[in-house]
């Protein structure tokens, strides 16, 4: 289906059935547009005098009831043990989530706490008032710990997939061109060399999959954070949530010309991060220095992903100047996103 026939049959059909099964009766539903190819439909639910709420929908023919109950099982045990995330809410019939069948299409209906504050984009950048941005970083990278120490003891009754299962070798041959012969060879030994890192307990478990400053809120006056979206949580490397975290910390110098000078600022960067992560959970140097392989692996995810949306919307795959970029670093094996090789251009940021 179309984005637009989902929207329409949101609109006419299933808030209101949803508003029966989660009380939402008087609230008003606002579409939360998305710049990428949505793979839910997303509203902002408010009443006057009532706690606001975030209504989302999930149509991907890719996904079944168990994978709702695998995200929203993990969301409610981390924040019944204490995680700072935006809690799943049961429907009246005491479901974390619902099934709604219309024209022969299921659609899964979550209602979620909506997180406290604003992004961090929708506040300007800033984090709480009067305080320094290097506590931000800190705050981050804690509020990640507490989530990573709290999975290390997760045991699920509906169990995620892992990592690599996102990465099956017969999908991603079929996306990627064959003119691109040495980006699958290069994503064929990465998929090798994962599947032959360490799955222990203290490195190894559910992770939220996408953790960035895009899924959480910040509340401005005392600087908790809230974090949400956990569509891409599975069992994983602790160690690529921390990746994900890297990458997004690039856009605080990404117009810095001097290589040197945007290398010092995400040591410290990183440097904070991880002094925050390690007042909540473990973690040696040894497994600090494996960042570069998820670094890499996270390329290799931008990659596929950018061919799986092509397919999806019908076009024929092909590189734009980004995705140029990104297949450069793969097959030329550049670390860091090449974010501190000579590929790197301020003037046209990751192209």
């Amino acid at each position: 289906m179309t984005y637009d026939k989902v929207i329409e049959v949101c609109e006419r059909h299933l808030i209101p059935q949803a508003s029966e099964l989660y009380g939402l009766s008087g609230y008003t539903f606002s579409l939360i547009e998305r710049d990428c190819l949505p793979v839910n439909i997303v509203y902002s639910c408010e009443k006057e005098d009532a706690t606001s709420k975030i209504f989302r929908v999930g149509f991907r023919g890719d996904k079944n009831n168990y994978d709702y109950l695998s995200e929203t099982e993990f969301i409610r045990y981390l924040h019944e043990n204490g995680g700072a995330v935006a809690n799943v809410i049961d429907s009246k019939n005491g479901n974390l989530f619902e099934e709604i069948i219309y024209d022969s299409n299921v659609y899964f209906i979550c209602v979620f706490e909506k997180a406290k504050g604003q992004s961090l984009v929708e506040n300007d950048y800033q984090y709480r008032k009067g305080a320094p941005i290097t506590e931000y970083y800190y705050a981050c990278g804690k509020v990640l710990g507490k989530l990573h120490q709290l999975s290390k003891s997760y045991t699920p009754i509906y169990r995620r997939e892992n990592y690599l299962e996102a990465f099956p070798a017969e999908d991603f041959d079929a996306l990627i061109p064959d003119s691109l012969s040495l980006c699958k060879q290069k994503i064929f030994a990465l998929l090798k060399t994962l599947g032959e890192t360490d799955q222990g307990h203290d490195v190894y478990g559910m992770i939220h999959g996408d953790f960035n400053s895009e899924n959480y809120n910040i509340d401005s006056e005392t600087g908790q954070i809230t974090v949400f979206d956990f569509d891409n949580c599975c069992f994983g490397w602790y160690m690529l949530d921390l990746a994900n975290l890297w990458i997004h910390g690039m856009d605080w110098v990404d117009e810095e010309p001097n290589a040197d000078v945007r290398k010092q600022h995400m040591d410290s960067f990183f440097k904070a991060v991880i002094a925050g992560y390690r007042t909540e959970t473990a973690l040696d140097d040894a497994t600090l220095l494996t960042l570069p392989l998820f670094l890499q692996a996270t390329l290799a995810l931008e990659i596929l992903a950018a061919f799986e949306d092509m397919r999806d919307s019908g076009e024929e795959p092909e590189c734009d100047e980004e995705l140029s970029y990104l297949t450069k670093c793969l097959e030329n094996d550049i670390p860091y996103w090449g974010f501190f090789d000579e590929i790197y251009s301020r003037e046209a940021p990751f192209k």
